[in-house]
């Protein structure tokens, strides 16, 4: 597969783990616990795979409560002694997850070839909003997508067909770029053009769906854009 350049009207993007360091809640996780990187892996896959069986099962229930619940379910998993009242602190800093390096240049250059970018993504209204104000990308983002105006969350193609009519165009004329290997394969499903952003330097799933272009950085997609 290839992108089709030609056919890209608009960029979407998810948010946790491609526009903000999801990870950098290690250095808050840090002050509670001697070994934060496993507290916030198992975190992290805790909070996605409660949102995929809340899919299955049709119970929804906001982003940021899947991620209390799986916090919970990490400290007490491996042993670690965080209180409650520990836990609602570093719950908190969600609202100080720095962007990535990449995303202000990036997304000026997309802006600055005609393309409006969205963010489509699982976190909640509140959360996206904070991610938009404490990021300083109110001037570079057309909007968001929360996975609250559906009730549903990606990978369910519920939600990246929403997107595609708050954007006002078909799926077909969206690029959609994320880091989670989870994600993409949602967006391509529905038609969407897929641009899988490998922050983690990681492996694509076993699927016979392909991205139609993997990248390292947003500028390399506003190159790819630019062509």
């Amino acid at each position: 597969m290839a992108l089709d350049s030609d056919a890209v009207e608009a960029v979407a993007f998810d948010s946790y783990g491609t526009l903000v360091d999801v990870m950098a809640i290690q250095e808050v996780l840090g002050e509670y616990v001697d070994s934060p990187e496993p507290v916030a892996k198992l975190w992290r896959n805790r909070s996605l795979g409660y949102a995929m069986v809340g899919n299955a099962i049709e119970e929804y229930d906001s982003f940021f409560e899947m991620n209390r619940h799986a916090l919970r379910y990490a400290v007490e998993t491996l042993g670690v002694d965080v209180s409650e009242a520990e836990r609602e602190e570093i719950l908190s800093t969600f609202a100080e997850l720095p962007v990535f390096g990449d995303v202000h240049g990036g997304l000026e250059r997309l802006n600055e070839r005609g393309y409006d970018c969205y963010v489509v993504s699982n976190g909640s209204e509140d959360m996206l909003e904070t991610i938009v104000d404490q990021g300083d990308l109110g001037d570079l983002i057309a909007d968001t997508v929360s996975a609250d105006e559906v009730a549903q969350f990606k990978p369910d193609a519920e939600l990246y067909r929403h997107a595609a009519d708050r954007i006002g165009t078909e799926p077909e004329d969206v690029c959609y770029v994320a880091a989670g290997w989870w994600d993409v394969p949602g967006a391509v499903h529905v038609g969407m053009q897929g641009v899988w952003i490998n922050r983690q330097d990681t492996l694509w799933g076993p699927y016979e769906t392909e991205p139609d272009l993997t990248i390292e950085s947003i500028d390399e997609l506003a190159d790819e854009l630019a062509e």
